[in-house]
């Protein structure tokens, strides 16, 4: 049995067909097919509007821009995230204070949230960066009134979860980044991610200006509509309004989007049929498993064992190579550089030294999934 990764991309034959058709397009990039993939990304998620960006970084980067983060912003957000979640406050300006997680799913802990608002000066902070850790969807109308009440926007970093949802107090399901609660939501194509692009990421939103305004963004600031143009100069004519970036997906990528898309609900119920059989082997081990819900998407599946080092040691020996997410931003030099130190999130790191995240994607086979249930119960 060959090596088994944490993740891998899966593209089928009919995926590499649809790209070899995309280069006999009229457009490489900035053409129809990005816009064909936003608007079927965004029925998919149930979100109004899509901006379709060049990875999930730069969509966070253009959230935080889009909703005016300077060096008077400070934004909430877990420290058990992946560095882009925070970064993009930093790159506006602003300041990061993390919030400790509910050990149990991973999430963002909305008491402990509450809680650091309510001890906090009135409008402190503007921010809040929420994260659907692994695949497990955050209570996002929860958090909604949590926000509300200290005038603080809200960006939801979906990349670990697209298809998942949960029920909202009147029992309405509610899919992740569907833009019901959040201001922003965004998603990640990277190759370890539910569908890829190569790179590749999404914004979703309700708000038809913001959704303007992100594509102009994406593209140096630069609009041709012209009822937003100052003066007119001719066909050709163009302005720059503000400063943007280039952050555009192509239409190569946007294809492969399409196409992967179509797998995604297949995909998904694969992934949560791993996490199930995972869950019936460890059931009476001492392994121990992050919490479930109907919802949940597993981008990750997650387990906590004391010994971590050593059973991640073993099983790379094996052939099998978990992996280990995430080192705690606050633990990091560049935030420890800014105060935070070991003791200041106790359930952060607490799951930090014993998490590990298990093969999971839908090409994993029912024999690959074997050996490593078998390897890691042989261990323990």
């Amino acid at each position: 049995m060959g090596p088994i990764p944490y993740a891998k991309q899966y593209i089928p034959q009919e995926d590499k067909a649809a790209i070899l058709e995309s280069l006999s397009d009229p457009f490489l990039t900035t053409g129809p097919r990005v816009g064909e993939f936003e608007k079927a990304f965004a029925e998919y998620i149930g979100a109004p509007y899509g901006i379709a960006v060049a990875n999930g970084t730069a969509a966070l980067h253009l959230c935080a821009k889009a909703l005016e983060v300077d060096s008077a912003s400070r934004a909430l957000c877990p420290s058990l995230t992946f560095a882009a979640s925070a970064n993009c406050i930093l790159h506006e300006g602003g300041e990061i204070d993390f919030v400790d997680i509910d050990g149990e799913t991973g999430l963002i802990d909305l008491d402990k949230l509450q809680n650091k608002l309510e001890q906090a000066p009135a409008n402190h902070y503007q921010l809040i960066i929420a994260v659907d850790f692994a695949g497990f969807p955050l209570q996002m109308d929860r958090l909604r009134k949590i926000a509300d009440t200290y005038n603080c926007k809200i960006i939801e970093d979906s990349c670990h979860a697209p298809g998942a949802f949960y029920l909202d107090e009147t029992n309405t399901r509610h899919t992740t980044g569907n833009a019901a609660y959040a201001d922003l939501s965004i998603f990640s194509f990277h190759p370890t991610k539910h569908i890829t692009t190569g790179e590749g990421g999404m914004i979703t939103c309700s708000d038809p200006q913001l959704a303007d305004r992100l594509k102009r963004l994406r593209n140096h600031g630069i609009t041709k509509d012209p009822e937003l143009l100052e003066r007119q100069e001719g066909g050709w004519y163009y302005e720059l309004q503000e400063v943007g970036l280039n952050y555009r997906l192509t239409d190569i990528q946007a294809r492969l989007g399409l196409t992967q898309l179509k797998h995604a609900e297949k995909w998904l119920e694969r992934r949560r049929a791993i996490a199930h059989a995972y869950r019936k082997a460890f059931a009476n081990s001492p392994i121990q498993c992050l919490a479930d819900t109907a919802g949940h998407a597993y981008h990750l599946f997650v387990i906590r064992y004391e010994r971590r080092k050593e059973l991640y040691d073993f099983l790379r020996s094996q052939g099998i190579y978990c992996q280990v997410h995430y080192v705690p931003l606050h633990l990091h030099p560049i935030y420890q550089k800014k105060g935070w130190k070991r003791g200041d999130l106790p359930q952060t790191e607490s799951y930090y030294n014993s998490c590990l995240s298990l093969p999971m994607y839908p090409s994993l086979t029912e024999e690959e999934q074997a050996y490593v249930i078998e390897k890691i119960l042989s261990f323990v």
